[in-house]
């Protein structure tokens, strides 16, 4: 009997808990999946690979993508909320995900409001950034400042709120991956300035080489 009432609290404390062990996966927004390649967020956003852009090309590949799925004929792809997302690649798998919502659908709504609504879905917050003062220049990143995060040893999610507009948006990165392409973006840059003589010399090169073929064609065909 005895056994039977342990196994009994025991699948009782396991359904109670799921809910919440769900809520706490800050890897996926959406049907979108940190860790997933360029190909597979191409596909479920219905874009091309010539839609993604090529930020930094070395030593790594840093690309981005960017999605309005109001574009989008798919119905199922349609959101009430969302206005863009921009997808962060480094060697071809999403690492970021930068959310903005429309500002229609967020007209009113507070801090508060945004985050009750989020802790729904993802569980309680694990910090919530103190009130800024509104001179401040201290922002999260460009995407506006800090107003609360969930995140675990692996993933950070966190509502930022923009200082200009005052809409609100998601960023949700993989720490590890974040930190690996952040790494890769000072090298590109460090590459790109030791590069820039050489990269300025061949501009010139080829700007002048084209200039002599358009005069040389312009030779033959110009009449007095």
């Amino acid at each position: 009997m005895k056994t039977v009432r342990r196994s009994i609290l025991c699948l009782t404390a396991f359904f109670l808990a799921a809910p919440i062990l769900r809520a706490q996966d800050y890897s996926q927004y959406r049907d979108f999946s940190l860790g997933a390649s360029l190909a597979t967020v191409l596909k479920q956003t219905e874009q091309k690979l010539a839609d993604a852009n090529v930020t930094h090309d070395g030593p790594a590949l840093l690309q981005e993508v960017t999605w309005w799925p109001a574009n989008t004929t798919g119905a199922s792809h349609r959101s009430d909320s969302i206005e863009q997302i921009l997808f962060s690649f480094h060697n071809g798998l999403l690492y970021k995900m930068s959310v903005t919502y429309d500002q229609t659908s967020t007209e009113g709504l507070t801090a508060d409001d945004m985050m009750k609504s989020i802790s729904a879905k993802y569980g309680p917050t694990t910090s919530v950034a103190p009130v800024s003062d509104p001179t401040s220049k201290d922002h999260y990143d460009a995407k506006g400042t800090l107003v609360a995060t969930w995140e675990n040893t692996q993933y950070s999610f966190n509502l930022v709120r923009s200082s200009f507009t005052d809409r609100f948006g998601l960023i949700i990165y993989s720490k590890a991956a974040n930190a690996q392409a952040e790494l890769a973006l000072v090298e590109a840059l460090i590459l790109e300035k030791q590069n820039a003589p050489k990269t300025a010399a061949a501009l010139e090169k080829k700007q002048s080489d084209d200039l002599e073929l358009v005069r040389l064609k312009n030779q033959k065909v110009f009449r007095p």
